[in-house]
């Protein structure tokens, strides 16, 4: 009989890892690679290939530049990420356990992503590189805080929403390139989505195990991250000379202006996670516990409310990332 501690459960659930790894993840010699959807610079049409590339980038907004560079920049803080969740409780880095073999095999796969879009931006000549390039080393240098400590409990809700809204951001990026006549930046887009999708699947369907072993500490943990909100990868994103953070309420503007990710998104997911989890129908909890699922039920009306009243500046601001078209 579990006793139910964080670490108990975390190697209960551990038996099962090698079927999570089959299941959501993709063989490395089948996976899509980056060159798979860039100019190959060993051809003799690299040249033409990549001015063709450079001529259809010319076409898309400047919002839509921002919003492409600030997803790339979190995806390229992946070490941090990484050795986050290597801390969980129930993980570490020495006992190299089935945990530490879906995280090397997931931080894999997210890997290509950001290889990809860094690729892209650099080709196509619409970026000021250098700018971005030190951009990303802030917010690798700056840290990582999402309010999960150590805890695999809260550590799973946070990637389940974040896999998601990921997934929304690359997606509506995808669908505005298409729209705007860039069909590669679409199918680069859609196949990163893809991936989201995939680990989203993975990551709350380790939370809906653990709820079903114990319920009650996974509510309240579910409780506890919604409370203080799931902050973005790139809460910290800053430009050169700037302050820590400065720079992200400006590419979140962005994203929202251009509608890849807003606040009605975010609510969407969370009641995307409620019905996922089954939330209004769980049983056999603590007093606390039933209290904490009852807030979880209100939550999404309240938050819809409040995102209604939510006022977003006209005026784009004006990063260094971006070189005028």
């Amino acid at each position: 009989m579990l006793q139910n501690t964080r670490l108990e459960v975390m190697r209960f659930l551990e038996k099962d890892v090698d079927a999570f790894v089959d299941e959501y993840l993709i063989p490395i010699d089948t996976i899509w690679q980056p060159a798979d959807f860039l100019p190959p610079s060993n051809s003799e049409e690299f040249l033409d290939q990549v001015k063709e590339l450079r001529e259809l980038a010319k076409d898309l907004p400047y919002d839509f530049w921002i919003v492409l560079i600030g997803d790339m920049v979190t995806e390229e803080a992946l070490p941090t990420y990484e050795s986050w969740l290597m801390n969980m409780e129930g993980v570490g880095q020495e006992e190299n356990n089935g945990w530490s073999k879906w995280l090397r095999h997931w931080t894999g796969e997210e890997n290509r992503h950001g290889d990809l879009l860094n690729k892209y931006l650099y080709l196509s000549g619409r970026v000021n590189m250098r700018e971005v390039e030190i951009t990303t080393q802030h917010l690798l240098t700056d840290g990582f805080d999402p309010g999960t400590g150590v805890d695999p409990y809260k550590n799973f809700i946070y990637t389940s929403f974040q896999e998601l809204a990921t997934y929304v951001s690359h997606n509506r990026v995808g669908q505005l390139a298409k729209q705007y006549g860039e069909k590669k930046l679409n199918k680069i887009c859609k196949m990163i989505a893809g991936d989201e999708m995939r680990h989203h699947h993975a990551y709350s369907e380790f939370v809906n195990r653990i709820f079903q072993v114990d319920p009650s500490e996974m509510m309240l943990a579910f409780q506890h991250m919604m409370k203080h909100k799931i902050v973005m990868p790139a809460q910290f994103l800053r430009e050169a000379g700037h302050k820590m953070g400065a720079a992200f309420e400006h590419f979140s503007d962005s994203a929202q202006r251009i509608g890849v990710y807003t606040a009605n998104d975010y609510v969407d997911i969370l009641r995307k996670l409620i019905v996922r989890w089954d939330i209004g129908n769980m049983t056999d909890l603590t007093a606390e516990a039933e209290k904490a699922r009852d807030f979880l039920m209100k939550l999404p009306d309240r938050m819809a409310k409040i995102s209604e009243r939510l006022v977003i500046p006209e005026e784009s601001h004006v990063f260094k990332w971006v070189t005028p078209a």
